[in-house]
């Protein structure tokens, strides 16, 4: 197989409390894994690859729904090498998901997660179900994930483009991310 490795740097956005970003920019803090079993793409730490606005928006949406969660909707900004990434935006790893698919489904316990509305508990387990069995035959290890997101209502009668669309990387491997800094502006 011919992995793809990523040689591209990118600049991506984390939505989170104010108090979070500002520790990360002051401490040096890490930001956690997240490892919700409805994490689309996986076990990872979560960015949207150049959009500052849809980062703020989830900030935001988080702070109306858990208030003592997210205090002070805020945005973190990243400079991510995208290294050894699963990319769902090419075929090569569409066609392996595939395939780890059908595999998950002769080994997995019932019943099995399904995805419903943005609760994707079926592709988080496919993917944290297949990367690790792709890493251990192939002694190769992927750092990022990458993938496209549909989200939300059409942007006019009979599209297909949606409003809230985005790309975002699940970071697996957090030597991945170069650096973090304050976006000069949001929204």
């Amino acid at each position: 197989m011919r992995h793809l490795d990523y040689q591209r740097t990118i600049i991506a956005y984390h939505g989170c409390d104010e108090a979070l970003a500002n520790r990360v920019l002051q401490t040096g803090e890490t930001l956690k894994v997240s490892e919700n079993d409805y994490d689309w793409l996986g076990s990872g730490i979560y960015f949207w690859e150049f959009g500052p606005d849809r980062a703020m928006a989830w900030a935001e949406e988080l702070h109306r729904r858990f208030p003592k969660r997210i205090a002070k909707p805020a945005v973190l900004g990243a400079v991510i090498q995208l290294g050894s990434c699963f990319d769902l935006l090419d075929t090569q790893h569409t066609d392996l998901l595939k395939l780890a698919h059908a595999d998950y489904l002769r080994s997995a316990p019932r019943p099995l997660p399904v995805n419903k509305d943005l609760v994707h508990r079926l592709d988080c387990a496919v993917i944290n179900f297949a990367l690790p069995r792709f890493e251990k035959a192939w002694r190769y290890k992927f750092q990022t994930v990458r993938g496209v997101f549909q989200e939300g209502q059409p942007v006019f009668a009979g599209s297909e483009i949606r409003e809230k669309s985005h790309i975002q990387i699940a970071v697996r491997d957090p030597s991945c991310i170069l650096g973090y800094f304050k976006p000069r502006q949001t929204n």
